[in-house]
């Protein structure tokens, strides 16, 4: 082998390992059965896994997070789409400020959007809502869906949509039947970021939630603010597997959507 790709392969390697190394040591530590966070371990258990299993706090928290989630991403993936359809017809100055404006919140600094949110949702009384709390994270979430469908409607074969119209199918029709299957992996890759950063977000959750409202990291936080336990290092534990298991499912739908530009490119 060329001794520079073995030298490349060992960069690589302790780069990962110095990106990832954090986050294996602590994994470990929700396995303890010592309350204090410290290696040694003096035994292995499962007793703050069962701790989470047995609260209601934890149960109302995911609960929280799902429903806003799961909200959030469905109104940014109509929001989002109907967007990108908007700019992808449109071009010159204008539709260049809208795209800035639409992916902004990707680009100012979340605690200034979360204090644009809160001043924006308090007059309407909707802060302390779980209202007031989908509509912030669909705030953040249309842009994940944005960048996605927009490039998959650019890149859009239009001889595609101009057969099946010579071919006497109406316009909703060739949208249903053409351009929904042919942009379906970019949406589902959209809607999973969208889902992503709603579950993932504290900031905005310390603004506009009430005591009614608490996500998972807004109650991890807090309880990061009493203690750091073991049952804190389980919680995280979890949100880590769920996030990689969403990440993963991501690059298989980006996988899948390579395969059908490049199969679409070949015939």
């Amino acid at each position: 082998m060329n001794p520079w790709r073995i030298v490349f392969h060992l960069l690589s390697a302790a780069a990962l390992l110095f990106l990832i190394a954090p986050i294996l040591a602590v994994i470990p530590l929700s396995f303890s059965s010592n309350s204090i966070l410290s290696y040694p371990m003096p035994g292995l258990s499962l007793r703050w896994y069962e701790s989470i299993a047995s609260s209601s706090r934890w149960y109302v928290a995911l609960a929280n997070s799902m429903i806003i989630g799961i909200s959030a991403t469905a109104i940014s993936v109509v929001l989002g789409t109907m967007a990108s359809f908007g700019l992808a017809r449109r071009s010159g100055p204008v539709a260049a400020a809208m795209r800035v404006l639409i992916l902004s919140p990707m680009i100012v600094p979340i605690v200034l959007v979360a204090v644009a949110l809160y001043l924006f949702l308090a007059p309407l009384q909707l802060t302390n809502t779980m209202t007031g709390m989908i509509l912030a994270h669909t705030v953040i979430a249309v842009p994940f869906v944005v960048i996605p469908v927009l490039t998959a409607i650019e890149q859009l074969d239009g001889n595609m949509i101009r057969a099946a119209a010579s071919c006497g199918a109406r316009p909703w029709t060739a949208f249903r039947r053409v351009t929904v299957p042919s942009i379906a992996p970019s949406l589902a890759s959209g809607a999973l970021f969208a889902f992503a950063a709603s579950f993932d977000d504290v900031v905005i959750a310390l603004f506009v939630a009430g005591p009614n409202q608490r996500t998972l990291p807004r109650e991890m936080y807090s309880s990061l603010r009493e203690t750091i336990s073991p049952e804190l290092i389980a919680v995280a534990t979890i949100m880590m597997i769920f996030s990689t298991a969403l990440f993963l499912l991501m690059q298989n739908l980006q996988r899948r959507r390579r395969r059908m530009l490049q199969s679409a490119a070949r015939s």
